[in-house]
């Protein structure tokens, strides 16, 4: 049966424990073949077909159009780029094809540079997932020339170019709060969790969000496939600067993004359920226009709406793909202390259990 996670607090354990396994495993963007490998042995052990494809896993249950659900997998984290050199792994010159400026993360990410400093690492083999070493990093700092974060980090001076370094991490809770690097790890734990409960439909797991591409493995699928749909829906967090602006809704919305609006019947249901089942919820396109008005009569530079993978995925089908986003609010954004609500969680939890899973299931 679907399960009631906000009438029953006791079924959001095993949850935790399950976000807590996946947080353990690294997915540095470019590098997350081992934690796409992962996802598939703990489906395929609860018997949900999977296909694994450069940069995207598909998973299928027994009613493969009963809901389809998308999630990015990959973390940030570093790159060894040269002799004791280290970079940002999504914004690596060679990502930056797909990068154009308007998502959050490039305007966020040389805001948090020291937020770093003194973070544990771990290196790891991108194939196997193998540990290479730990290490820490002592300094962080933007350099202009190549337009990157560059980590000084002790204790890997051995590794090879090419070598992922994930930021060393574990899932934390404190009174209604949860924090790790969230983004974008529980939506996966997500997805995992409603197949072991039921859900019979499809999900894509998405390698390089980070770095502007992995719209494009969703978009190839389809094409390859000969198929469309307008209820694509896209799992994330979405980050906020206060816990008084996160705590505002326990749910975030869109309307659309930066590439283009979002016509989906499941934009519709998913406001409705919220209205009939009393959770708040906000557009995330909304709460930045109305900043931006703000902004704009103070002469301060306006805030972009943001760019997710599903708006490239309707912008580059020209609208023959549409779908919504569902976002969980947290503050931290891309650091090990991303926080979360449990509140916002188990609201997650009891809309998809609700609208995607059968109640004989």
């Amino acid at each position: 049966m679907g399960v009631s996670f906000i009438n029953e607090p006791k079924n959001f354990v095993p949850f935790l424990d399950l976000l807590k396994q996946l947080i353990r495993v690294p997915s540095v963007t470019g590098a997350e073949h081992s934690f796409l490998l992962y996802l598939k042995r703990e489906l395929e052990e609860i018997g949900i077909k999977t296909q694994y494809y450069d940069g995207l896993l598909v998973a299928q249950g027994k009613n493969p159009t009963k809901g389809m659900l998308s999630a990015h997998i990959d973390r940030h984290g570093v790159i060894c780029t040269g002799p004791n050199e280290f970079q940002f792994a999504a914004f690596l010159a060679k990502n930056r094809s797909d990068l154009r400026g308007n998502s959050l993360s490039e305007q966020t990410y040389q805001l948090i540079a020291k937020r770093y400093i003194n973070q544990q690492v771990q290196a790891y083999e991108p194939w196997s997932g193998s540990y290479l070493g730990i290490g820490k990093i002592h300094d962080a700092y933007m350099c202009e020339e190549i337009n990157n974060l560059i980590f000084k980090i002790d204790g890997l001076s051995h590794l090879q170019p090419g070598t992922p370094i994930a930021f060393s991490d574990k899932l934390k809770r404190e009174d209604d709060l949860i924090s790790a690097q969230l983004d974008n790890v529980i939506s996966a734990a997500i997805i995992i969790y409603l197949y072991q409960n039921g859900f019979q439909g499809t999900a894509f797991f998405t390698a390089q969000e980070e770095a502007g591409k992995s719209w494009r493995y969703v978009y190839e699928w389809f094409r390859k496939n000969n198929m469309t749909t307008n209820e694509l829906l896209v799992l994330d967090t979405s980050p906020y600067e206060t816990r008084v602006e996160a705590d505002v809704q326990q749910v975030v919305l869109r309307n659309r993004d930066a590439n283009a609006r979002f016509k989906s019947p499941v934009l519709k249901q998913l406001k409705n359920f919220c209205h009939k089942n009393r959770i708040d919820f906000s557009c995330k396109d909304t709460f930045i226009q109305e900043k931006n008005r703000v902004r704009k009569e103070k002469n301060l530079p306006l805030l972009t709406l943001g760019s997710t993978e599903l708006g490239r995925i309707v912008m580059e089908s020209k609208g023959t793909i549409q779908g919504t986003t569902l976002q969980i609010p947290t503050t931290g954004y891309h650091t090990v202390e991303e926080t979360a609500s449990i509140k916002s969680v188990k609201a997650i939890l009891y809309i998809l259990s609700s609208l995607y899973i059968e109640k004989n299931a």
